[in-house]
Protein backbone atom coordinates (compact mmCIF):
# COMPACT_ATOMS: atom_id res chain seq x y z
CA UNK A 1 0.00 0.00 0.00
CA UNK A 2 2.80 2.40 0.93
CA UNK A 3 4.57 1.62 -2.37
CA UNK A 4 1.38 2.33 -4.31
CA UNK A 5 1.01 5.73 -2.65
CA UNK A 6 4.63 6.60 -3.45
CA UNK A 7 4.18 5.58 -7.06
CA UNK A 8 1.05 7.69 -7.28
CA UNK A 9 2.83 10.76 -5.88
CA UNK A 10 5.79 10.32 -8.27
CA UNK A 11 3.38 10.11 -11.20
CA UNK A 12 1.65 13.34 -10.14
CA UNK A 13 5.04 15.09 -9.90
CA UNK A 14 6.03 13.97 -13.40
CA UNK A 15 2.75 15.23 -14.87
CA UNK A 16 3.17 18.63 -13.17
CA UNK A 17 6.74 18.90 -14.42
CA UNK A 18 5.59 18.20 -17.99
CA UNK A 19 2.90 20.86 -17.75
CA UNK A 20 5.41 23.44 -16.50
CA UNK A 21 7.85 22.64 -19.32
CA UNK A 22 5.14 22.89 -21.95
CA UNK A 23 4.03 26.21 -20.47
CA UNK A 24 7.57 27.58 -20.59
CA UNK A 25 7.95 26.57 -24.21
CA UNK A 26 4.95 28.39 -25.64
CA UNK A 27 5.47 31.85 -27.09
CA UNK A 28 9.25 31.83 -26.79
CA UNK A 29 10.19 30.97 -30.40
CA UNK A 30 10.96 33.86 -32.75
CA UNK A 31 10.42 33.38 -36.45
CA UNK A 32 13.11 34.09 -39.03
CA UNK A 33 12.76 35.23 -42.65
CA UNK A 34 10.49 38.22 -43.26
CA UNK A 35 9.09 37.89 -39.76
CA UNK A 36 12.26 38.54 -37.79
CA UNK A 37 15.75 37.42 -36.85
CA UNK A 38 16.16 34.88 -34.05
CA UNK A 39 19.31 36.43 -32.59
CA UNK A 40 18.84 40.17 -32.98
CA UNK A 41 15.06 40.42 -32.73
CA UNK A 42 15.06 42.74 -35.76
CA UNK A 43 12.80 42.20 -38.72
CA UNK A 44 14.55 40.53 -41.64
CA UNK A 45 13.72 41.55 -45.22
CA UNK A 46 14.51 39.28 -48.16
CA UNK A 47 16.26 41.17 -50.97
CA UNK A 48 16.35 39.99 -54.58
CA UNK A 49 19.11 41.01 -56.98
CA UNK A 50 20.91 40.18 -60.23
CA UNK A 51 24.48 39.68 -59.08
CA UNK A 52 26.10 39.99 -62.52
CA UNK A 53 26.40 43.77 -62.64
CA UNK A 54 29.80 44.76 -61.27
CA UNK A 55 30.56 47.08 -59.59
CA UNK A 56 26.95 47.52 -58.45
CA UNK A 57 26.08 43.92 -57.49
CA UNK A 58 28.16 40.81 -58.19
CA UNK A 59 29.57 37.64 -56.63
CA UNK A 60 33.00 37.51 -55.02
CA UNK A 61 35.28 34.46 -55.16
CA UNK A 62 33.55 32.95 -52.13
CA UNK A 63 30.08 33.32 -53.61
CA UNK A 64 29.08 36.34 -51.51
CA UNK A 65 26.94 39.03 -53.11
CA UNK A 66 28.83 42.33 -52.90
CA UNK A 67 28.96 45.72 -54.65
CA UNK A 68 27.98 49.37 -54.39
CA UNK A 69 24.24 48.62 -54.31
CA UNK A 70 24.79 46.03 -51.59
CA UNK A 71 26.83 48.47 -49.49
CA UNK A 72 24.03 51.01 -49.84
CA UNK A 73 21.28 48.57 -48.81
CA UNK A 74 23.35 47.38 -45.84
CA UNK A 75 23.71 51.00 -44.73
CA UNK A 76 19.97 51.59 -45.21
CA UNK A 77 19.13 48.52 -43.15
CA UNK A 78 21.46 49.54 -40.33
CA UNK A 79 20.06 53.07 -40.27
CA UNK A 80 16.41 51.94 -40.29
CA UNK A 81 16.92 49.04 -37.86
CA UNK A 82 16.21 45.91 -39.90
CA UNK A 83 18.16 42.89 -41.19
CA UNK A 84 18.57 41.82 -44.82
CA UNK A 85 19.15 38.52 -46.61
CA UNK A 86 20.15 38.55 -50.29
CA UNK A 87 19.02 36.13 -52.97
CA UNK A 88 20.43 36.09 -56.50
CA UNK A 89 17.55 35.76 -58.97
CA UNK A 90 18.92 37.13 -62.24
CA UNK A 91 17.46 40.12 -64.04
CA UNK A 92 14.31 38.81 -65.72
CA UNK A 93 13.05 36.65 -62.79
CA UNK A 94 13.59 39.52 -60.38
CA UNK A 95 10.40 41.33 -61.32
CA UNK A 96 7.94 38.45 -60.77
CA UNK A 97 9.80 37.60 -57.53
CA UNK A 98 8.86 41.05 -56.20
CA UNK A 99 5.36 40.85 -57.63
CA UNK A 100 4.49 37.50 -56.06
CA UNK A 101 6.08 38.26 -52.69
CA UNK A 102 9.06 35.89 -52.88
CA UNK A 103 11.22 38.85 -51.88
CA UNK A 104 10.39 41.98 -49.90
CA UNK A 105 12.19 44.28 -52.32
CA UNK A 106 14.76 44.27 -55.11
CA UNK A 107 18.05 46.10 -55.59
CA UNK A 108 19.75 45.72 -58.95
CA UNK A 109 20.56 49.15 -60.39
CA UNK A 110 16.88 49.46 -61.27
CA UNK A 111 16.10 52.76 -62.96
CA UNK A 112 12.84 54.38 -61.88
CA UNK A 113 10.74 54.78 -65.04
CA UNK A 114 7.07 55.72 -65.57
CA UNK A 115 6.43 52.30 -67.13
CA UNK A 116 7.84 50.42 -64.14
CA UNK A 117 5.98 52.67 -61.70
CA UNK A 118 2.72 51.41 -63.17
CA UNK A 119 3.46 47.92 -61.84
CA UNK A 120 5.77 48.51 -58.85
CA UNK A 121 6.46 51.03 -56.11
CA UNK A 122 9.91 52.56 -55.77
CA UNK A 123 11.85 54.06 -52.91
CA UNK A 124 13.32 57.51 -53.08
CA UNK A 125 16.31 57.62 -55.48
CA UNK A 126 19.64 56.52 -54.02
CA UNK A 127 21.94 56.63 -57.09
CA UNK A 128 22.33 58.68 -60.29
CA UNK A 129 23.52 57.06 -63.52
CA UNK A 130 23.43 57.51 -67.27
CA UNK A 131 23.97 55.39 -70.34
CA UNK A 132 27.42 55.03 -71.90
CA UNK A 133 28.54 53.59 -75.23
CA UNK A 134 31.35 51.04 -75.45
CA UNK A 135 32.97 50.38 -78.84
CA UNK A 136 36.16 48.83 -80.22
CA UNK A 137 39.13 51.18 -80.12
CA UNK A 138 39.16 51.60 -83.93
CA UNK A 139 35.40 52.26 -84.22
CA UNK A 140 34.17 55.29 -86.17
CA UNK A 141 31.24 55.78 -83.77
CA UNK A 142 31.36 59.23 -82.16
CA UNK A 143 27.80 59.69 -80.89
CA UNK A 144 24.61 57.83 -80.10
CA UNK A 145 23.15 58.80 -83.48
CA UNK A 146 26.02 56.98 -85.19
CA UNK A 147 24.55 53.72 -83.92
CA UNK A 148 21.51 54.09 -86.18
CA UNK A 149 22.86 51.61 -88.74
CA UNK A 150 24.97 49.49 -86.36
CA UNK A 151 24.49 46.25 -84.48
CA UNK A 152 24.18 47.14 -80.80
CA UNK A 153 24.33 44.78 -77.80
CA UNK A 154 22.40 45.52 -74.61
CA UNK A 155 21.14 43.73 -71.51
CA UNK A 156 17.57 42.71 -72.17
CA UNK A 157 14.77 44.91 -70.77
CA UNK A 158 17.13 47.47 -69.23
CA UNK A 159 17.07 51.20 -69.92
CA UNK A 160 19.99 50.63 -72.30
CA UNK A 161 17.74 48.29 -74.25
CA UNK A 162 14.95 50.85 -74.19
CA UNK A 163 17.03 53.76 -75.58
CA UNK A 164 18.57 51.59 -78.29
CA UNK A 165 15.13 50.26 -79.27
CA UNK A 166 13.89 53.86 -79.54
CA UNK A 167 16.75 54.61 -81.94
CA UNK A 168 16.75 51.43 -84.05
CA UNK A 169 13.15 50.25 -83.62
CA UNK A 170 11.84 47.73 -81.10
CA UNK A 171 11.86 44.79 -83.51
CA UNK A 172 15.14 45.62 -85.26
CA UNK A 173 17.23 42.47 -85.67
CA UNK A 174 20.41 44.52 -85.17
CA UNK A 175 19.65 44.76 -81.45
CA UNK A 176 21.57 41.99 -79.69
CA UNK A 177 19.76 41.50 -76.37
CA UNK A 178 21.75 39.44 -73.85
CA UNK A 179 20.72 38.12 -70.44
CA UNK A 180 23.46 40.07 -68.61
CA UNK A 181 25.59 43.13 -69.29
CA UNK A 182 28.86 41.15 -69.28
CA UNK A 183 27.37 38.88 -71.96
CA UNK A 184 26.29 41.94 -73.95
CA UNK A 185 29.84 43.30 -73.85
CA UNK A 186 31.20 39.86 -74.83
CA UNK A 187 28.93 39.88 -77.88
CA UNK A 188 30.63 43.09 -79.01
CA UNK A 189 34.14 41.84 -78.22
CA UNK A 190 33.44 38.68 -80.26
CA UNK A 191 32.30 40.73 -83.24
CA UNK A 192 28.58 40.00 -82.99
CA UNK A 193 27.84 43.69 -82.32
CA UNK A 194 29.49 47.00 -83.30
CA UNK A 195 28.78 48.68 -79.97
CA UNK A 196 27.38 48.03 -76.53
CA UNK A 197 25.17 50.39 -74.50
CA UNK A 198 24.74 50.17 -70.73
CA UNK A 199 24.92 51.99 -67.41
CA UNK A 200 28.06 54.07 -66.99
CA UNK A 201 29.21 52.47 -63.74
CA UNK A 202 29.19 48.98 -65.26
CA UNK A 203 30.93 49.92 -68.49
CA UNK A 204 33.58 52.01 -66.70
CA UNK A 205 34.22 49.10 -64.33
CA UNK A 206 34.57 46.66 -67.23
CA UNK A 207 37.06 48.90 -69.04
CA UNK A 208 39.11 49.44 -65.85
CA UNK A 209 39.29 45.71 -65.12
CA UNK A 210 40.12 44.69 -68.70
CA UNK A 211 42.98 47.01 -69.73
CA UNK A 212 44.17 44.61 -72.45
CA UNK A 213 40.84 44.71 -74.29
CA UNK A 214 41.06 47.44 -76.94
CA UNK A 215 37.85 49.40 -76.37
CA UNK A 216 36.85 53.00 -75.74
CA UNK A 217 33.86 54.72 -74.17
CA UNK A 218 31.71 57.43 -75.73
CA UNK A 219 29.52 59.84 -73.80
CA UNK A 220 26.52 61.48 -75.38
CA UNK A 221 24.60 64.44 -73.99
CA UNK A 222 21.35 63.00 -75.33
CA UNK A 223 21.39 60.40 -72.54
CA UNK A 224 19.33 61.68 -69.63
CA UNK A 225 20.22 61.13 -65.99
CA UNK A 226 18.72 57.99 -64.52
CA UNK A 227 17.74 57.48 -60.90
CA UNK A 228 18.00 54.08 -59.24
CA UNK A 229 15.40 53.05 -56.68
CA UNK A 230 14.63 50.02 -54.54
CA UNK A 231 11.68 48.17 -56.09
CA UNK A 232 8.77 47.06 -53.90
CA UNK A 233 5.54 45.22 -54.60
CA UNK A 234 2.78 47.64 -55.50
CA UNK A 235 1.00 48.79 -52.35
CA UNK A 236 3.56 47.51 -49.83
CA UNK A 237 3.72 50.81 -47.98
CA UNK A 238 5.21 49.32 -44.81
CA UNK A 239 8.41 48.15 -46.51
CA UNK A 240 8.55 51.29 -48.64
CA UNK A 241 8.44 53.48 -45.52
CA UNK A 242 11.25 51.48 -43.90
CA UNK A 243 13.45 51.87 -46.99
CA UNK A 244 12.78 55.59 -47.35
CA UNK A 245 13.53 56.11 -43.66
CA UNK A 246 16.92 54.46 -44.12
CA UNK A 247 17.69 56.35 -47.32
CA UNK A 248 16.87 59.68 -45.68
CA UNK A 249 19.13 58.88 -42.72
CA UNK A 250 22.15 57.87 -44.82
CA UNK A 251 21.73 60.99 -46.94
CA UNK A 252 21.70 63.14 -43.81
CA UNK A 253 24.66 61.46 -42.08
CA UNK A 254 26.82 61.41 -45.21
CA UNK A 255 27.05 57.61 -45.50
CA UNK A 256 25.45 57.54 -48.95
CA UNK A 257 27.94 60.05 -50.34
CA UNK A 258 30.76 58.09 -48.71
CA UNK A 259 29.71 54.99 -50.63
CA UNK A 260 28.87 56.55 -54.02
CA UNK A 261 31.25 59.51 -54.07
CA UNK A 262 28.54 62.04 -54.91
CA UNK A 263 25.35 63.61 -53.59
CA UNK A 264 22.03 62.18 -54.71
CA UNK A 265 19.21 64.65 -55.23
Amino acid sequence: MEKSVKRFLVGIALVCTSIVLIGCGTGSTKTSGSGGDETSGKRKLIVGTDATYAPMEYMDEKGNIIGIDIDIVNAIAEAAGFEVEYKNYGWEPLFPAVDNGEVDFAVSSITITPEREQSYDFSDPYFIANQLILVPEDSDVESFEDLADKRVSVQINTTGHIVVADLLGKTNSKIVAAETMPLAITEMINGNADASVGDNAVIIDYKANNPNVKVKTIEDDSFEKEYYGLMVKKGNQEVLDMLNEGIEKIKENGKLKEITGFDVE
